[in-house]
C-alpha cells in the first residue's frame, strides 16, 4: 500500500523549499519570521508509507531528488525520493529508481520468488540475532522432532487399542480409572526426579538432557507393548508415563540454558517463541508423517497393527540421532567442573584456552554412570570418612592453615562391581570462597595430577603412601603447584575472557558445593 507526504503550500506565502533556488537573492528575513506562525498552522503533512506493488495512482517521477535515507525491509532496499510536491518510498535498484522512472511490466523471475520465500521462511521460524550455529541446531530438531512425533502417534493409537477405543466394548470407567492413575503416578515419579537431580541439569545438561531423551524413547516402547498385555495396562502406562515425565522435566529445565547460548543479543525471549513454532510446526508434520502411514494400510487391518513394531525401531534411532548431533551445536558458555577442567588440562599442555565450540566438541554426551572414568579423576568436595583414608591425606589436612582457601589431598575409592581399587584427587574448597579461588584450586589439582601421572609417582605412590620419602615429595609438589598457580593464574584467567568465557559464576552440583570450614583449636 503507498504511502505518501502531501504538501500543499498555501497561497498566501511565497515559502520556498530548501534544495530550490529563489529567484529573488534579496530575500528578507524580516519577511520570513513574521509568516512563520502562520505558515506552521497552515501546513497539515499526511505521511503514508508508498511500498513496492502498492496500489496508487502509478505515478513514477521523472526526475525526482534523492534523499539521503534507505530502507532495508523483507530482503528489499527502498529509498525516500520528492517529486516535488509529495515524498515517496520507491523500490530502487543499485543507486536509481526501478525500471528508469517508468513502471517495470510483471516479470516472473523463479530466483527472486525462491529467495523471497527462503527470506520468508527463515524469518518466520529463526530469530534475527542469534549465533551462526544455530541453524545447524534446528536442522538437528527438525529430524527429530518429526519422528518423535510419528512415534508418539503410533504409541497413543496402541494405548487406546489396549482399552477398548475402535472396538466394540467401549471405554468403561475401570479403563478410564487405569488412565488416572498412570498420569497421577507419573507426575509424583516427575517431582521426585526433578528435586533430586536439580543440580545436574546445569552442571551435566547434555549428558541428562542426551539420556533422559533415551528414557522417553524407551516409554514409547513401552506403550507400544499395552496392547500386547491388555491387562497389564496399568503397569506399562505408568511405567511409560513415570519415564515421560522424567523427560519432560528435563526439557523443561534444560531450555532455557540452550536458548541462552544462542541468544547473542539478550533477546532470550525471542529465541524461546521461535523454539516454540518450531516445535508446533515439526511436531505437526510428524503427526502428518504418522496419518499418511495409516491411511495407506487402512485396508490391511493386520499390517497396521503390526506397523509400529516395524517402525519403532528404526524411527527411535533417527530420533536419537538427530537429538544427539543437535545437542553437539549447543556451545554453553557458563563453567561447570568438567568444562574448566579441560580448559585447565588445555593451559596446561599447550598454553592454548579453547572456546566454547572447541570444549564442546570434548564434552562426553553419554549416559551419566560412564563419567570418570579416566585415570586420577579430580572430584570437588569432601573426604569421605567411609573410605579408606592415606596418611597422605590426614598430613594434608593437618597442614591446612586460616590463609588457606582450598587443599588438595589424595582418595582412595573402589569402582564397579568388582570393586577396583583406584586413587583420585580431592579438591576441597573452604567455605566463602570465591570463585577465583575454586580456578585456582583447579588449575593446581590438575597441576597435580600432571606430575602424579609420571611413571616415577606411580611406582612410589603404589608401593606405600605413608613413607618419609613419599610425604616429602608430595608436600614439595604442592609447593611447586602453588607457585605455578601464582604465576599461571592472570594469564589463564585473561584468555578464558578473550575467548568468551562467562567468569561470573561456576556451576557445581550438590556434592560440588560441599564446604569445609576452618577450627584453629
Amino acid at each position: 500500500m503507498q504511502s505518501t507526504i502531501y504538501y500543499k503550500p498555501s497561497t498566501s506565502h511565497n515559502f520556498q523549499l530548501p534544495w530550490k533556488s529563489t529567484k529573488n537573492p534579496a530575500f528578507k528575513t524580516s519577511r520570513l519570521s513574521s509568516k512563520i506562525p502562520t505558515l506552521t498552522n497552515s501546513l497539515r503533512p499526511q505521511i503514508t508509507f508508498d511500498l513496492e506493488g502498492g496500489a496508487n495512482d502509478g505515478f513514477r517521477p521523472s526526475n525526482p531528488v534523492k534523499l539521503p535515507v534507505l530502507i532495508q525491509r523483507h530482503g528489499k532496499v527502498s529509498r525516500y525520493f520528492w517529486d516535488g510536491s509529495r515524498v515517496r518510498l520507491l523500490s530502487v535498484d543499485g543507486d536509481g529508481v526501478e525500471g528508469g522512472g517508468s513502471r517495470v511490466p510483471f516479470c516472473f523471475d523463479l530466483d527472486k520468488v525462491v529467495e523471497a520465500s527462503s527470506l520468508a521462511i527463515r524469518n518466520f521460524f529463526i530469530p534475527k540475532q542469534v549465533s551462526e550455529n544455530y541453524i545447524g541446531y534446528v536442522k538437528w530438531k527438525f529430524l527429530h522432532r518429526v519422528f518423535s512425533s510419528a512415534l508418539q502417534v503410533l504409541a497413543t493409537q496402541a494405548m487406546f487399542r489396549a482399552i477398548g477405543i475402535g472396538y466394540s466394548r467401549s471405554l468403561t470407567s475401570a479403563a478410564a480409572l487405569n488412565w488416572v492413575l498412570k498420569d497421577g503416578l507419573g507426575r509424583l515419579s516427575r517431582c521426585i526426579y526433578t528435586a533430586s537431580l536439580a543440580s545436574a541439569f546445569d552442571t551435566n545438561l547434555k549428558r541428562v538432557r542426551f539420556t533422559t531423551s533415551m528414557l522417553f524413547t524407551f516409554s514409547i516402547g513401552v506403550e507400544l507393548l499395552t496392547p500386547v498385555f491388555p491387562h497389564q495396562f496399568l503397569l506399562l502406562a505408568s511405567l511409560a508415563n513415570i519415564a515421560k515425565q522424567m523427560s519432560l522435566a528435563c526439557y523443561m529445565a534444560t531450555s532455557p540454558p540452550i536458548h541462552r547460548s544462542f541468544a547473542i543479543a539478550d533477546n532470550l525471549a525471542e529465541v524461546s517463541a521461535k523454539s516454540q513454532i518450531q516445535s508446533v510446526c515439526f511436531d505437526n508434520l510428524g503427526l502428518m508423517l504418522a496419518a499418511i502411514l495409516n491411511m495407506l494400510l487402512k485396508n490391511n487391518q493386520r499390517l497396521q497393527t503390526g506397523l509400529p513394531f516395524i517402525l519403532y525401531p528404526i524411527f527411535s534411532a533417527i530420533d536419537l540421532f538427530g537429538i544427539y548431533q543437535g545437542l553437539k551445536h549447543v556451545h554453553l558458555q557458563t563453567l561447570t567442573k568438567d568444562r574448566l577442567e579441560i580448559i585447565i588440562d588445555s593451559w596446561i599442555s599447550s598454553g592454548y584456552v579453547p572456546s566454547p565450540e572447541e570444549v564442546s566438541k570434548d564434552e562426553e554426551i553419554n549416559f551419566m554412570w560412564s563419567k570418570g572414568k579416566e585415570p586420577l579423576r579430580i572430584r570437588i568436595g569432601c573426604l569421605n570418612p567411609k573410605a579408606q583414608l592415606s596418611k597422605l591425606s590426614v598430613m594434608t589436612m593437618q597442614s591446612v592453615s586460616n590463609e588457606d582457601h582450598y587443599f588438595i589431598c589424595t582418595e582412595i575409592f573402589y569402582r564397579g562391581l568388582a570393586k577396583t581399587r583406584e586413587q583420585g584427587i580431592l579438591l576441597c574448597i573452604r567455605e566463602g570462597a570465591r570463585m577465583a579461588d575454586v580456578i585456582m584450586g583447579l588449575l593446581q589439582a590438575c597441576n597435580v595430577r600432571k606430575a602424579l601421572r609420571s611413571s616415577m609417582w606411580e611406582s612410589t605412590t603404589k608401593a606405600s603412601d605413608s613413607s618419609d620419602l613419599i610425604l616429602k615429595e608430595w608436600f614439595k609438589l604442592i609447593d611447586d603447584s602453588k607457585r605455578y598457580v601464582q604465576q599461571q593464574f592472570g594469564p589463564l584467567n585473561e584468555q578464558m575472557m578473550v575467548r568468551g568465557w562467562a567468569l561470573k559464576n561456576i556451576l557445581l552440583n550438590t556434592e560440588e558445593q560441599t564446604r569445609y570450614s576452618y577450627m584453629d583449636d
